[in-house]
């Protein structure tokens, strides 16, 4: 493989992409979302294969990929999300006049997208990353997981069909295999302008580390796990006890617990602790195990309650099953609250059907819980609501420490849509302000420009008079469209 020719070929492909319109983008996008619609049995049977993931789900997450894609396409058709704004010229002016300066957001240049495990569709090749790079006019060099390397090739020949359909260059896409020596050398190289990643917080955080120690810096926008805590308050708890444990063990489970929005953290007050612990011990024991990702995973898994389960601190209420080790048992650790907040080992993922119950005894408490928490994708809170009218500090605590909080229902089941905010502070993910989920994600891979007095013809057709686009413009002192 060699790099210098693989970025110099997406480098001219950026150049002549980044200044087709919104219209022809979205055309491209509409037919990448075909053409996997159309390869929708041959991509869902490799995925099953390489997954250990049930039909069902694989076929579920490829829609989700295609609706996905069409959320772009029609994003960048309408065009408003390049933020078009316009001072007009005012020569008259005093003491001094102003120039014509209109602004607007443009593409960074070739991305290099690394694969996730979990979701061999969504997450992966044509994922999340992939789609908002394009559709803010980026050329991606993809770095494959080599969990689902079939599936990856598959999805990437998909996407060159897109791209032959819609006479686009070759190079605005490229599919590329290889551990993790070829992953570092693909962010090192100089044309590379951002790093899309969704993993661990290791590798995550190795390619933070890895481009802010390059010549010229480039963001990365690393998405590295969660907990996803749930704060539970006494009189919700007394109210539906068993339904919540139920909602509980369902979200902590889906997926054999390897979603990045699964809860596996419960802080629960003391005085109904045994009878929730009783309910999610009763839930969990009609759940069972099945297969994880790949072995690695699994390893990983009961390595990580082998060391939990030499910590005194913890009452084990269930043991993991470590008999098949590809398979993910479920296993449930009851913690005080006081012991909790002396070690942050207590705060770190374990992936799986893993749930740690903190048991705490006062609203003090709580509030104590909530300054130590680590940086979070989804905090949720059960309460009734008399029961948060006074409860502002603590919200506002929590709201600090997460990128989605929920008042109902369970983190997992991340819509994909324009208000969605899938990112959250540090540790989660490595740019508190980037969402790698929805509508909002194609903004990691743009950056502002203005032109100042730049002739209407050279102008990018976003910013010149008369264009269809909502443009902001000062008006008497204010913008308006």
């Amino acid at each position: 493989m060699n790099l210098d020719n693989l970025f110099n070929a997406a480098q001219e492909a950026f150049l002549f992409y980044k200044n087709i319109s919104g219209r022809e983008k979205s055309d491209f996008l509409t037919n990448l979302a075909e053409i996997l619609e159309a390869n929708r049995s041959e991509i869902v049977s490799l995925a099953v294969v390489e997954s250990n993931l049930p039909d069902g789900r694989i076929n579920g997450e490829l829609g989700r990929t295609v609706g996905q894609i069409r959320l772009f396409a029609n994003l960048v058709k309408e065009g408003s999300w390049v933020e078009a704004t316009v001072d007009p010229a005012m020569p008259e002016r005093t003491p001094l006049p102003r120039a014509d300066i209109r602004r607007m957001l443009t593409p960074l240049g070739p991305v290099v997208v690394f694969g996730a495990s979990n979701f061999p569709l969504a997450f992966s090749t044509a994922g999340g990353d992939t789609i908002s790079a394009l559709a803010a006019g980026c050329p991606v060099i993809y770095k494959a997981h080599p969990a689902h390397p079939e599936t990856s090739k598959k999805v990437a020949d998909c996407i060159h069909q897109a791209i032959s359909k819609s006479n686009l260059p070759q190079a605005l896409f490229t599919h590329v295999e290889g551990g993790i020596a070829e992953g570092q050398a693909l962010v090192k190289h100089p044309l590379a302008k951002a790093v899309a990643f969704t993993g661990s917080h290791t590798g995550g955080k190795a390619l933070f580390d890895l481009a802010n120690q390059r010549e010229e810096p480039i963001p990365v926008f690393a998405e590295m796990g969660s907990v996803n805590p749930i704060f539970c308050f006494p009189q919700k708890l007394k109210n539906d006890n068993d339904a919540l444990a139920k909602a509980f063990v369902g979200s902590l489970t889906l997926g054999v617990g390897q979603f990045c929005t699964n809860p596996g953290l419960i802080f629960v007050p003391k005085d109904q602790a045994g009878a929730f612990e009783k309910a999610i011990a009763e839930e969990m024991n009609d759940i069972a195990s099945a297969p994880m990702l790949h072995p690695g995973i699994a390893e990983a898994y009961y390595n990580s309650l082998q060391f939990l389960q030499s910590r005194e601190e913890l009452r084990w209420v269930k043991v993991a099953d470590a008999q098949h080790l590809i398979n993910g048992s479920t296993a449930l650790a009851e913690i005080k609250a006081s012991d909790w907040l002396k070690d942050s080992v207590f705060q770190q993922e374990v992936f799986g059907a893993f749930a740690m119950m903190v048991i705490y005894e006062s609203e003090a408490e709580l509030q104590e819980i909530a300054k130590h928490l680590h940086g979070q994708l989804t905090i949720t809170v059960w309460a009734e609501s008399e029961e948060l009218k006074n409860q502002l500090f603590l919200i506002n605590l929590l709201e600090e420490k997460c990128g989605r909080l929920l008042f109902k229902g369970v983190p997992t089941g991340v819509e994909v849509g324009h208000a969605m905010q899938h990112g959250g502070p540090y540790p989660s993910t490595t740019d508190a302000r980037s969402t790698s989920v929805g509508a909002y994600a194609i903004k990691r891979f743009a950056r502002p420009i203005a032109f100042q007095d730049m002739p209407q013809e050279l102008l990018p057709e976003a910013l010149k008079d008369g264009n269809p686009l909502g443009i902001w413009r000062m008006v008497d002192g204010g913008y308006e469209k």
